[in-house]
Parts: C-alpha cells; sequence; structure tokens
C-alpha cells in the first residue's frame, strides 16, 4: 500500500567494485596475505643456524636448540613492540612512521630505504626459493629458473592489481596448507624414534671456525632471517577492516605464535634427529622424509612449500605500496605513489615494485646463492629504529606502566642492533656491500625529491598578498587538418572561451593548401584561417613556431587541440597521435595554456560492435 511500507532508516548506497570493508582485510586474509614472508621463512631459518654452526663440527649442531630459543624470545619482544607500533601508528607505516614522529627526518629516511630494499629483496629471495624448489622437483626446469620467477612475478603483479583482498582470498589456502604441513611434520616426526626415510648425499664436513662467542653470534644472526616479514602487519594496517588496530594486534600474535611454533618444533626435530646438511636437499626436506618417507606426502609437501614460497613474496605487495605511499604524502616519493584505484589499491607501487624485482631477478639471473647475502639486513635496521623510537616515546609521554614498555623495546632493540651489525660484517663481501651503498642512494633520492617540493612550495606562496584575478583577453589558436565535424566540433568549444579565435592549418603542398582556403570559404564558420606553408613536410614545428611568434606579440594564448577518442580503445594506436604529440611539446612552455579536447566518434561501421 501507498506510504505503508516501512522504511529502511540507513538505505545502502550502491558502491563500485573495490569499495567498503568487504574488500578490506580480516585478521585471517591479514594472516594470509601479510605473513607468508614470515611464515615461510621456516624454510631457510633453521637450516641458517644449522649451516653455520657446522663449521665448528657436527657437535656444535647441539647448540641449535638454545639459539632458537633466544631468536623465539626475541620474536616475543618484537611481536610486542609492533603491537605497540599499531596502536601508536594505525596509518601504517611501522618503522618509517616511529621514526619519523620519535627519532626525526634522517632517521626516518634510512627507516624507509631500508624497508624498501628489504621488501623489493623479499620477492626477489622469495621467487628464486619458490623456483628452485619447484627445479628439485622437476629437474627439467633447472635451466629455465628466470623464467619461472618471472612467470610468478606476473602473476602475482596481476593479482595484486585487482586487489589486496582479492589476493588475500587466493592466498589463504596455499598458506593453510603450508602451516598444517610443517605442523604435521613437526608432530609425526616427533612420535618417531627414528626418520622414517633419508634423502641427499652424505657430505663431508671440514672444521673451518673454533665454537665459541663469534661462531654463536653468526649462527644467532644467520637464524634470525627467521624472523623476516613480521613488520609487514604493522606498515600495512590501512588495509585491515574495521576496528583496524584490533585486527592488525591480533593478526600479529597469531603470526607469532604460529611462527614460534613452527621454528622451536623445526628446531627440536633437528637435534633429535641429529639432521646435518646434505647434499642436494633442503634441511625442511629431510625433516619431511623422515616424517613421512619418500611416498605421496612428501612430494604433496614439497610442492606446497614450493607455492608458498612462490607466494611469499606477496607480503612486499600488500605492504611496500602503502609504505610509498606514505612516502609519497611526506613528499619524499613522486605524488602519483598516493593515488589510489576505485578498490584500495595504489597500483604505481605495485607495478613500480615488479619492475624492480624483475630488473633484480634477471641481474642475478635468479640464483638465490647470489640474493641471501643481501637479505635480511634491512629489515633489522627497520627492527631496531622502530624500537628505538618507542623507546623515546615512552619516556617522553610517560603514560600508566611505562618504564616495563621501554625494558622491552630496548631490549629488543639491543638485539636486533647485534644481530644486524653480524650480518653486516659477516656476509658483507658476499654481496651486504650492495645494500650498504643502495640504502644511502635511496635515502639521497628520497632527500632530493623532498627539496623539490619544499622549493615548489616556497615558489607558489612567495606572495603574501594575492590579487584578484583580472580577465585577460586571450587568443584561441586551433590547429585542424580538414573541414569536417571534428572543425565544427572544435570551433563550438574555442568560440566559448573566447571572442578571439584563428585556425592554423600547415600543408606541405600549394595544392593542398588551396582546397584547404576554398573548404573554409564554403563553410565560412564566422573564425579567420592561417595557413602555413610546410614544404620539409613538417607539421608540428611550423604550428608551434606560429604559436611562439603570437606570444611574442603579447598576447595571452590558449591552443585547443582536438583528438579523436574511438569509441574502442583497441582502436586508439590507430588514430594520428600528432596531437598528443603538439600538446606535450607545448606544454613545456609555460606561457601557452594548452586544452585538449576528446572528440568521441562512432563510426558506421563500429556502430554494430
Amino acid at each position: 500500500m501507498l506510504g505503508l511500507t516501512p522504511r529502511k532508516l540507513h538505505p545502502k548506497v550502491p558502491r563500485f567494485h573495490g569499495e567498503g570493508g568487504k574488500y578490506r582485510l580480516t585478521a585471517a586474509q591479514g594472516l594470509a596475505a601479510l605473513s607468508l614472508d614470515a611464515l615461510t621463512s621456516v624454510v631457510y631459518g633453521p637450516e641458517a643456524i644449522v649451516l653455520a654452526l657446522v663449521a665448528a663440527g657436527v657437535s656444535a649442531i647441539s647448540a641449535t636448540l638454545p639459539i632458537a630459543l633466544v631468536i623465539t624470545g626475541l620474536l616475543g619482544v618484537l611481536v610486542i613492540s609492533y603491537r605497540q607500533v599499531i596502536a601508536v601508528h594505525p596509518n601504517g607505516g611501522g618503522s618509517y612512521a616511529v621514526a619519523k614522529q620519535d627519532l626525526g627526518p634522517r632517521t626516518s629516511l634510512l627507516a624507509a630505504a631500508s624497508l624498501v630494499v628489504d621488501y623489493i629483496l623479499t620477492v626477489a629471495v622469495s621467487l628464486a626459493a619458490g623456483a628452485a624448489s619447484l627445479a628439485s622437483a622437476f629437474p627439467a626446469l633447472g635451466n629455465h629458473l628466470l623464467a619461472v620467477c618471472l612467470i610468478g612475478l606476473a602473476v602475482l603483479t596481476a593479482v595484486n592489481l585487482r586487489g589486496i583482498a582479492d589476493s588475500a582470498r587466493v592466498l589463504m589456502a596455499p598458506m593453510a596448507l603450508f602451516a598444517t604441513g610443517v605442523l604435521a611434520v613437526i608432530v609425526v616426526g616427533l612420535c618417531r624414534s627414528h626418520p622414517a626415510a633419508v634423502v641427499g648425499t652424505t657430505q663431508t664436513f671440514h672444521i673451518s671456525e673454533a665454537f665459541g662467542v663469534l661462531l654463536l653470534l653468526k649462527a644467532f644472526s644467520a637464524g634470525c632471517t627467521a624472523l623476516t616479514g613480521i613488520e609487514a602487519i604493522a606498515n600495512a594496517v590501512p588495509m585491515f577492516r574495521e576496528p583496524r588496530v584490533r585486527r592488525a594486534q591480533h593478526t600479529e600474535v597469531l603470526l607469532g605464535v604460529l611462527l614460534a611454533v613452527m621454528v622451536l618444533g623445526l628446531v627440536i626435530l633437528i637435534r633429535r634427529h641429529h639432521v646435518v646438511p646434505r647434499e642436494g636437499v633442503t634441511i625442511l626436506a629431510q625433516l619431511t622424509a623422515g616424517a613421512f618417507g619418500t611416498g605421496w606426502a612428501y612430494y604433496a609437501f614439497t610442492l606446497i612449500t614450493t607455492l608458498a614460497l612462490a607466494l611469499a613474496a606477496n607480503t612486499s605487495f600488500g605492504s611496500l605500496p602503502v609504505l610509498m605511499s606514505l612516502l609519497a604524502k611526506d613528499d619524499r616519493l613522486p605524488h602519483l605513489f598516493a593515488l589510489r584505484a576505485e578498490r584500495p589499491v595504489h597500483r604505481f607501487g605495485v607495478v613500480t615494485l615488479a619492475l624492480v624485482a624483475c630488473a633484480l631477478l634477471i641481474a642475478v639471473n635468479a640464483q638465490l646463492h647470489r640474493l641471501l647475502p643481501l637479505f635480511a639486513i634491512g629489515v633489522f635496521v627497520g627492527f631496531t629504529i622502530s624500537q628505538v623510537g618507542l623507546v623515546r616515546s615512552w619516556k617522553t609521554r610517560r603514560p600508566d606502566g611505562w618504564v616495563p614498555r621501554v625494558a622491552v623495546s630496548a631490549f629488543g632493540a639491543a638485539l636486533t642492533a647485534v644481530a644486524g651489525v653480524v650480518l653486516l660484517t659477516t656476509k658483507f663481501l658476499s654481496g651486504a656491500w650492495f645494500v650498504a651503498l643502495v640504502v644511502p642512494l635511496c635515502m639521497l633520492l628520497f632527500s632530493r625529491i623532498e627539496h623539490y617540493y619544499t622549493s615548489v612550495t616556497n615558489a607558489l606562496n612567495r606572495k603574501r598578498t594575492l590579487r584578484p584575478p583580472v580577465p585577460v583577453p586571450t587568443t584561441v589558436i586551433v590547429p585542424l587538418g580538414e573541414v569536417d565535424e571534428i572543425a565544427e566540433r572544435a570551433l563550438t568549444a574555442a568560440c566559448s572561451l573566447a571572442s578571439d579565435v584563428v585556425v592554423v592549418t600547415a600543408q606541405d603542398e600549394q595544392q593542398k593548401a588551396e582546397a584547404m582556403r576554398e573548404k573554409w570559404a564554403q563553410w565560412n564558420p564566422g573564425v579567420r584561417l592561417e595557413v602555413i606553408s610546410s614544404p620539409e613536410h613538417t607539421l608540428v614545428r611550423p604550428l608551434i613556431a606560429y604559436v611562439e611568434r603570437t606570444v611574442s606579440d603579447g598576447k595571452h594564448v590558449a591552443v585547443l587541440i582536438p583528438q579523436v577518442e574511438p569509441q574502442h580503445r583497441r582502436y586508439r594506436i590507430l588514430e594520428n597521435q600528432r596531437g598528443l604529440l603538439l600538446a606535450g611539446l607545448l606544454s613545456t612552455r609555460g606561457h601557452v595554456i594548452v586544452c585538449l579536447l576528446p572528440v568521441q566518434l562512432r563510426p558506421p561501421d563500429l556502430v554494430s560492435e
């Protein structure tokens, strides 16, 4: 009945695809989209500890568990610290946001540069590790590692251009399978009194280093690669659904608990079964064979591990574009990185990350051993900066319970600083020098961009008192080549802008020039026509020269350039691009106003499409 139907007090407004909380992350989706890097680090973290200790002999591997316990303790400290970072900086940015607020501009530049480098390396390392794992199961791919990496990179880029929540749904199944598989390896392996099977070839180890404090530090810093990626959640808080802070904090805790269980479980299994490095297989592959044997479960989990390693690169795709948008808002990167599409996606950041990672993979030919020495140094710089910043923040604000918070953050900062220094010094000649060079260059780039934006702002604000606008007579120049519908629409628009309109045409043959004059006279639109002779067969240069002569006469000039816009994008390449070229050249001349007039036509032969 009219007027008696119940009305909705809050009617729904139709949304575009990608708008609203539906396209942001839940805690489970955040764990999938932003934590695969950290979770898959258990593939090489415990193995890195064993490889460092074995330099002092097989007996030194007994120290694996104490070192893993220290690393797990550091993980707990970092989780607590990053929960605090999420609460204090809900707009994301992680260590960069902390440094900018509490440690000053130079330290924030260091944090930003370190994070950018580390996220790019995360993509390259994850894809290279995934390709290497796949090649170990399918040896025929051993000569095509780069192609496999680039295909994986293209797929990840396409998925992330659709939106971070869409990519999270894609990643939830691989993450769950990988985590379940690792936990199954731990449980089944611990239930066995001895390994079900042994894979790989026995190696002989020569003692090359004494067992002491330095070796323990090396093993600790090498094992800390298992902590890479836990900062990603704090960097991407804006990608979560409301309440964003609470969801991000829950995700951080989930990641910390799961990662601690996996690292400790694998290390206990290594110690119990006396697993040592063997040629042709990873430590995780040995543990898998020891738990499941070499049947279908072994190969299935190997493939799952390969997929998870490849998709771990998605952590960077979820976090780095957000960080780049923050840098752009702070005038430290071009402002286009702050733009977002309909889905909450920073597409310029995604594409830039993909291109740089592609170049890096090509440069090292997708060889994992050439990437690992560069890895994890940047993230430890970020760890240390974020915790030092929190120490300063708590000491300055002094809220209730600030003393234990300062103690936890200071302890974590000391541990991560030691790990970072040891990593840099022990891997410097192996490739860490590249990171030590690139990070300062990135800082210089951010600083120069910021200086440019500052100078532009100062130039625009030189006048304290602005004068009211005064209308100035303007001559509108319309370049045309034919008398047709485009000319009609262009002149209609030009005459609406100013009373002084002149049409300019450049002709390379006298016969064409006379034909143009005759058509113009027959049409007689009441607008002056200037025909320029161009015997050199160049049309753009004479038009630019005419515009410059008009400007030199003291007139204000606007150039209205009609450009055909076909109904279908696939036909755009077929249109004449001379107008765009002319607009680009004229736009470099600050005394000319350039206007592009899109003219949409529907040719008769395309109407049916």
